[in-house]
């Protein structure tokens, strides 16, 4: 994406700053940093899995390219797109460093697209659904460490690492481009069939954009994200 492609995107994450900071976020800066360092744990790991996710299956799919290119690795510096994290960390919403594919070596098409868009989502589930088990041991450990400052900064790493994959995965299953909700909706309907197929893909990204901006994206994040918590906490943690 050249910069001039890039320029709505710029538009958009200021104006998300700008509210962050007409909604208070910032007022107490210091406790601001504080909680995004926190969060940090949960970002790399969260962006690093999905992207490598997605990378293994379109390997075991027969797709050489993104061993080729370094893809099937834990490294967050293969994974980690810099705009991407400085937007998740800033304005709330980021992505990492899209793999790149070739479904011409998949020997049953849709399937394998539909495996490849849906693995990068089920990773970041799993590592939530990991964390959890982690927070219960921590929860009922009974153990006096947590108490000091330095547990109670894993707790809250723990915490945060569970919500960060969360909305990694719920947000990509927006069935948006370049999202992975679209890919798999594309393979279980065979959207590409249809004739205004290419014009939603092609400005797929500008969608998005204004989905974002008009705060339609928390409207689908803020229930989902609770209700799988809920879910986590009565039936993992606790």
């Amino acid at each position: 994406m050249n910069r001039r492609d890039m320029m709505p995107l710029f538009i958009v994450i200021a104006a998300m700053i700008v509210l962050n900071i007409l909604n208070g976020d910032f007022s107490d800066f210091g406790s601001w940093v504080y909680r995004q360092l926190l969060m940090l744990p949960g970002i790399v790991i969260g962006l690093t899995v999905h992207e490598f996710a997605h990378g293994l299956v379109s390997d075991r799919c027969g797709d050489p390219t993104p061993r080729a290119q370094g893809r099937l690795t834990l490294n967050p510096a293969a994974h980690i797109d810099l705009i991407g994290f400085l937007c998740l960390f800033f304005a709330g919403f980021g992505w990492g460093q899209p793999v790149q594919i070739d479904p011409r070596y998949y020997k049953h098409r849709r399937m394998d697209e539909f495996l490849v868009s849906i693995a990068g989502v089920t990773m970041n589930f799993i590592v939530a659904v990991a964390l959890a088990f982690v927070l219960r041991l921590i929860m009922h450990s009974g153990s006096a460490f947590f108490s000091t400052t330095t547990g109670d900064v894993i707790l809250n790493m723990v915490q945060y690492g569970i919500f960060i994959n969360l909305v990694l995965m719920i947000f990509n299953l927006i069935p948006v481009p370049p999202l992975d909700g679209w890919g798999i909706l594309t393979q279980l309907f065979d959207l590409e069939k249809y004739r205004w197929y290419p014009i939603v893909y092609q400005n797929g990204f500008y969608i998005l954009l204004a989905l974002i901006l008009f705060n339609v994206t928390s409207l689908i994040l803020d229930p989902a994200i609770n209700g799988i918590w809920s879910w986590m906490l009565n039936t993992i943690v606790i």
